[in-house]
């Protein structure tokens, strides 16, 4: 935990959302870093994991862009188990991870501001100058998904903005300081946006990827949890929140 704490200072500046902080009770402690999209499905299948695994306490789960929690480890932050949004962030460390699986899938959507008048019921619309859009960042997988789909459509669009995970888009556009976005799918989910289907986005499949790092603290419990995810209990809660399924990397 001491590696943790110490690699996340010096991760120029950059914050979590989630925290590490001490296990709850006695078990054996886990950490998780997931991208920042996998956050609700994943607490809720820590909480079923651990109801069922008492001899083992997922720590709270640290959840932002794959690219901050990539760069985060590759600085030198060890947490047991990585989960990112897609397959290139994950190839960055990839040598270092045993026995990588890919478990879900996801693809984006448009969101407007709820009860909002924006002129926008597809992609196109999202080239109007009038219009305030956020985008994720190109380097972090739901910015690289937005752009796949953006050219593929051929639309060019100038973001107001550019976040570092999928949640600040969502929350820029859910407050009505932005007029659309992109993000996944499974992030509508509760959330009080307008979604609309964006042509070409079945096209466009995030295909999420997770393993043990081989410096991980404790790699027999990160394992357990890890077939949980990717079991039936794991996918059950997975599917729930609008995952597609995954296949074995």
């Amino acid at each position: 935990m001491r590696r943790l704490v110490a690699a996340t200072a010096a991760a120029s500046g950059v914050l979590l959302a989630g925290c590490a902080g001490p296990a709850d009770g006695d078990g054996t402690p886990v950490t998780v870093f997931a991208a920042a999209s996998l956050q609700g499905a994943f607490e809720e299948i820590a909480a079923a994991f651990e109801a069922e695994h008492p001899d083992v306490d997922i720590r709270p789960i640290v959840t932002d862009g794959s690219n901050v929690l990539v760069t985060q480890i590759e600085e030198g932050a060890a947490p047991d188990i990585v989960a990112t949004a897609n397959e290139q962030t994950f190839d960055r460390i990839a040598d270092d991870v045993s026995e990588a699986r890919i478990f879900a899938t996801n693809t984006l959507v448009i969101v407007t501001p709820p009860d909002a008048e924006t002129p926008v019921s597809d992609l196109a619309d999202l080239a109007d100058p009038g219009l305030n859009v956020v985008l994720c960042a190109p380097e972090v997988p739901c910015g690289a998904a937005s752009g796949t789909l953006l050219d593929s459509a051929g639309v060019d669009v100038t973001p107001a903005s550019e976040e570092q995970n999928v949640t600040a888009v969502l929350t820029k556009v859910e407050t009505q300081v932005a007029d659309a976005g992109l993000v996944y799918r499974t992030d509508v989910v509760g959330r009080d946006v307008g979604v609309l289907d964006a042509t070409g986005a079945d096209e466009v499949i995030s295909r999420y990827p997770i393993g043990v790092l081989d410096a991980a603290p404790e790699p027999d419990a990160a394992a357990e949890f890890v077939d949980y995810v990717t079991g039936d209990s794991g996918r059950a809660v997975l599917e729930a929140r609008g995952f597609g399924a995954g296949s074995t990397r």
